[in-house]
């Protein structure tokens, strides 16, 4: 079973030898995935609907590895204890979902040292809550699928030995700390298109003149700002 690029790169955050929940498994790929790497760890395939974990049993049996992946009926932590396991992913549901996830049950995500997380939206709110939740971004990746770009993080409590006093930056929170201080080659390409399609837009807003378009005009223009400033930080030319 090969993963696509999008869950190659969650699994990949996955530190070895981590006893690994996954929230909302889905077909339960990663999970299998990470049995293959290693046939010591503890898996446990989780999601809230009994259709998508009918999937992932069928998927599991067929890799052999039912007595490797446990399957629970869980919205969110709530069928994890204190404890279980070590790491938590959280990949391909909202950033909103995802911030309730980890709000829902304190015990479980105290006691949880890892979580990977991949929202599909509002990845600045995951970001921003992190920050002020005394959590740590650690480790930060992103990858282009199909025309689409996935950002992904992995993150600790703050107390794990991982400080971080200054605060995190507008475009920090939009595209990501670590990805533009290791000059991500897929967040460059990704910067460089919606620069591209703001600039496009701008063009189809100034020739429309409407007040609703002058209106757009303003929000376009703040979004393409904080693009280039991005681009400049991502170059260094920003400090």
């Amino acid at each position: 079973m090969e993963l696509s690029k999008r869950l190659s790169a969650v699994a990949g955050l996955v530190t070895e030898g981590a006893s690994v929940a996954d929230i909302g498994t889905d077909h339960g790929y990663i999970p299998i995935w990470l049995a293959k790497r290693d046939p010591s760890v503890r898996l446990i395939a989780m999601d809230v609907n009994e259709g998508p974990l009918e999937r992932a049993r069928k998927h599991i049996l067929a890799e052999g590895l039912s007595d490797r992946i446990e399957l629970r009926l869980s919205d969110g932590f709530s069928a994890l204890k204190p404890g279980e396991v070590h790491t938590i992913i959280a990949a391909g549901m909202g950033g909103g979902l995802v911030i309730h996830i980890l709000e829902a049950s304190p015990s479980v995500t105290a006691s949880v040292k890892e979580f990977i997380l991949q929202p599909q939206s509002g990845i600045e709110r995951v970001r921003a809550y992190l920050e002020s939740h005394d959590y740590t971004v650690i480790r930060e990746e992103m990858v282009e699928e199909d025309g689409k770009y996935y950002p992904m993080m992995k993150a600790v409590h703050a107390e794990e030995g991982w400080p971080e006093t200054r605060p995190w930056s507008r475009v920090e929170l939009l595209y990501g700390r670590d990805l533009l201080a290791r000059r991500h080659p897929v967040l460059r390409d990704y910067l460089l298109r919606e620069r591209r399609i703001r600039e496009e837009i701008l063009l189809r807003l100034e020739k429309a003149g409407t007040p609703g378009a002058l209106l757009r005009e303003k929000e376009v223009d703040r979004e393409l700002e904080e693009i280039r400033e991005a681009l400049d930080v991502y170059e260094g030319k920003e400090q």
